[in-house]
C-alpha cells in the first residue's frame, strides 16, 4: 500500500477542462469528474483531521501523551462517476473516524453531485453548513467549514 508522503496533488481545472475531448476524457475511468471528486474528497478529510487534531498538519503539541498523525490509508469508494481511491489520514491512537466517509462506508451517494454542486455555485460557509446538516444530519462548525473552503481557495489560488 503506497503511502502519502506529498501534499495532496493539485489539479489545474482549467488546463484539465480544455484536455476534454470527448466523453471518456471527463467520465472514463481516469476522466476528470473522478479526479475533482477524489481531490474534494481528500480536502475535506484533511480538514476533519486538522479539527479532530485542533491543530496543523505538523504542529506539535506540549502534551505528555500527545496524539499525532500517522500517514494514511486507502479506501475503494464508489461514485455515481465509478470506483476510485482515496487516502485517508490517520492519527495514531486510531481515534480519527471521518464524517463525510465513514469507517465502513464505502458508497459516497449523492455527495459527489452536491460536493461538485457546492463548489461550483460558490455557496457561503451558512449554505454549506445547511447543506451538510441536510445530507448528513451531521452539524459542522464554520470553522470546520472554513477549513475546507481555505484548502479549496489555496487550490484555486495555486491554478491561477
Amino acid at each position: 500500500m503506497p503511502g502519502k508522503a506529498q501534499e495532496i496533488l493539485l489539479i489545474n481545472y482549467e488546463e484539465e477542462v480544455k484536455k476534454c475531448r470527448t466523453q471518456e476524457d471527463l467520465l472514463g475511468e481516469n476522466g476528470l469528474i473522478k479526479r475533482i471528486l477524489k481531490d474534494a474528497l481528500e480536502k475535506i478529510l484533511e480538514a476533519e483531521m486538522q479539527e479532530y487534531m485542533g491543530r496543523n498538519k505538523h504542529e506539535r503539541t506540549d502534551e505528555e501523551d500527545p496524539n499525532y498523525r500517522n500517514g494514511y490509508r486507502q479506501k475503494a469508494v464508489r461514485s455515481s462517476a465509478g470506483e476510485f481511491e482515496i487516502d485517508i489520514p490517520r492519527d495514531r491512537q486510531s481515534g480519527f473516524e471521518p464524517k463525510v466517509i465513514e469507517n465502513y462506508q464505502s458508497n459516497c451517494g449523492e455527495f459527489d453531485k452536491k460536493i461538485v454542486s457546492m463548489y461550483a455555485k460558490g455557496m457561503t460557509v451558512r449554505d454549506i453548513q445547511a447543506q451538510v446538516k441536510e445530507m448528513y444530519g451531521v452539524d459542522i462548525s464554520p470553522d470546520f467549514i472554513s477549513h475546507v473552503t481555505d484548502k479549496v481557495m489555496e487550490a484555486v489560488n495555486d491554478v491561477r
